[in-house]
């Protein structure tokens, strides 16, 4: 299959020009303020149940992203079924490929109005997901070309309501989303879907390639203005920590695993980050319910909630309904909210700071109440009083 697609590698050219000049004007984003509201997002999966319902609405989130495999067309009434079950959410659902549709392309016609008519009320599409990964179905981008071409004909034909989310590339390989943003298909994305996993560089502070976590966001908005594509809109899909000892479910090997505090330390820091990149509309959890690597665990008869899941809850609580107004990223990071919040940590050992504060909120929703606050690679939310390191 490889051999066959060999000569998509030819489109990959434009690399040459896009990718030095996307890290120029990246050095350059402004930041500005931007909103919480529908930042925080959560994927559930119909396989996990409607338990998922009421953990929804207890974490508080108001926005998800749930798969649809196109192998599943005999059970997509059952999926609809699901959807229906989350009341006054935002939805997006994930057309997930398969084999079969990305090789007979009428069958994608065919089934993809099917999908459109049965979704009436979802009103975005994720078209793929990890498309650079052959496991899941494409060999080229080229072919992913195709697929996306046929939907978005689909649409702008019948379903003129409807917005498509692509391209979909996993990880930071930047290669090829410049493939799928500069071609000659005539093709044009709604927004941006990246699946922008950072775990096997552990924490979210930590470069590849000399980009921390903030760097590849916003090098990937760079991108995207530099494209007739795209409208600029940026939704990170998929990210997480995979759980130590908790093979054969964890995705990695053990040694990119970390342990439950790590993962939630790892988790708040990730999206505070993302945030402060003032660039990314949602940041979608992979997943709430999974074995490896979700907030709860479904070993076992009963679902059990882990501790990352109250600092999940938590940090909705306290950061959903208020505005980022700037943030301060070094060793030292103090990222400010308006309404008298702060969240500060630091990557350099401990510091300590009097407690003068209305309140001091660790990130379980623990209050701390002693004279002195020990700030270290664990977030802490300071409210009330202008807080700085």
């Amino acid at each position: 299959m490889r051999k066959k697609n060999l000569l998509d590698i030819l489109g990959y050219w434009v690399n040459i020009v896009i990718f030095p000049l996307a890290v120029i004007i990246s050095k350059f984003l402004p930041s500005h303020k931007q909103s919480a509201k529908n930042f925080f997002g959560m994927g559930v999966n119909l396989d996990k149940g409607n338990a998922q319902i009421k953990l929804i609405d207890e974490l508080g989130i108001d926005d998800l992203l749930i798969r649809f495999y196109l192998r599943d067309m005999d059970k997509i009434n059952d999926y609809v079924e699901f959807i229906k079950k989350f009341k006054n959410k935002n939805i997006m659902i994930n057309i997930i490929q398969d084999r079969v549709h990305i090789d007979d392309l009428d069958l994608l016609k065919k089934d993809i109005d099917i999908v459109f008519t049965r979704f009436k009320m979802i009103k975005q599409f994720q078209i793929g997901n990890a498309i650079n990964r052959s496991k899941w179905g494409f060999f080229s981008v080229s072919e992913y070309l195709k697929f996306y071409k046929i939907i978005q004909d689909i649409r702008d034909d019948k379903f003129k309501e409807i917005k498509l989310v692509g391209s979909s590339v996993i990880d930071f390989e930047y290669h090829v989303t410049i493939r799928t943003l500069f071609n000659l298909s005539n093709i044009k994305y709604d927004a941006i879907a990246s699946l922008l996993y950072v775990d096997r560089r552990g924490a979210p502070e930590n470069t590849q390639a000399g980009f921390n976590l903030i760097g590849k966001i916003k090098l990937l908005k760079a991108i995207n203005i530099l494209s007739f594509k795209s409208n600029n809109k940026i939704f990170i899909t998929e990210t997480n920590w995979p759980l130590s000892n908790t093979a054969p479910y964890a995705p990695t090997s053990e040694h990119e695993c970390v342990n439950e505090d790590e993962y939630a330390k790892y988790m708040i820091r990730y999206y505070l980050l993302a945030l402060s990149s003032t660039t990314v509309n949602t940041v979608y959890w992979h997943q709430l319910i999974s074995a490896g690597y979700g907030l709860v665990d479904n070993r076992g008869k009963r679902v059990k909630k882990r501790e990352v899941f109250y600092a999940y809850a938590n940090m909705i609580k306290l950061l959903k309904n208020r505005t980022l107004l700037y943030s301060y990223i070094t060793d030292k990071i103090e990222i400010t909210f308006d309404n008298g919040l702060k969240v500060l940590w630091t990557l350099k050992g401990e510091l300590t700071l009097n407690n003068t504060y209305e309140s001091v909120i660790d990130i379980y929703g623990y209050e701390s109440l002693g004279e002195r606050i020990v700030i270290d690679d664990s977030p802490v939310y300071l409210i009330g009083q202008n807080a700085t390191l």
